[in-house]
């Protein structure tokens, strides 16, 4: 007979999938509807999401679409560092974290270290951001590569089942 573990032993069995998936669906949807759903109390459920969220598995947030409010420009913008100290690294990141135009800032592998995405209002005010980042952190940055998103198709939907 299979020995029951708790969601703090394992990662996510079949039933935290199901949630996942619903959650994703619609973020909104009630308790009731989701435990329904996935055929447990409302409570397990609760517990479940709960445990989830604490443990790092998803958070819980809203997806803004930027051009919808007023930033029709995006960049995705893959930065190569050079003389890398990780004092200088954190400044940048820490940095690009806090800029109200990076909406996105991910570290990679490959021939970039960082990407990044901008938003912008217009093509004079993307100038202005990437020159400003670019100026402040010279000495680091060796390359700059920008790429206009036209369009998003998907965006973190994961399909666990």
């Amino acid at each position: 007979m299979p020995k029951k573990q708790r969601l703090s032993s394992r990662i996510i069995d079949d039933k935290d999938k199901e949630i996942i998936m619903l959650l994703q669906k619609d973020g909104r949807m009630s308790l009731t509807e989701i435990a329904k759903k996935v055929r447990l109390s409302i409570d397990s459920v609760h517990n479940r999401m709960k445990a989830m969220e604490k443990k790092g598995v998803y958070y819980s947030g809203i997806f803004v679409d930027p051009r919808a409010i007023g930033f029709p420009l995006l960049a995705d913008v893959k930065i190569k560092l050079k003389n890398i100290g990780e004092e200088n690294r954190e400044k940048l990141i820490k940095y690009l974290t806090e800029h109200h135009s990076v909406i996105d800032l991910l570290g990679v592998m490959g021939d970039y270290d960082l990407t990044c995405v901008l938003i912008a209002k217009d093509g004079s005010e993307l100038e202005k951001v990437s020159m400003e980042i670019r100026h402040r952190f010279k000495d680091l940055i060796d390359e700059w590569k920008s790429i206009l998103i036209l369009k998003t198709y998907k965006f973190e939907q994961y399909d666990l089942l």
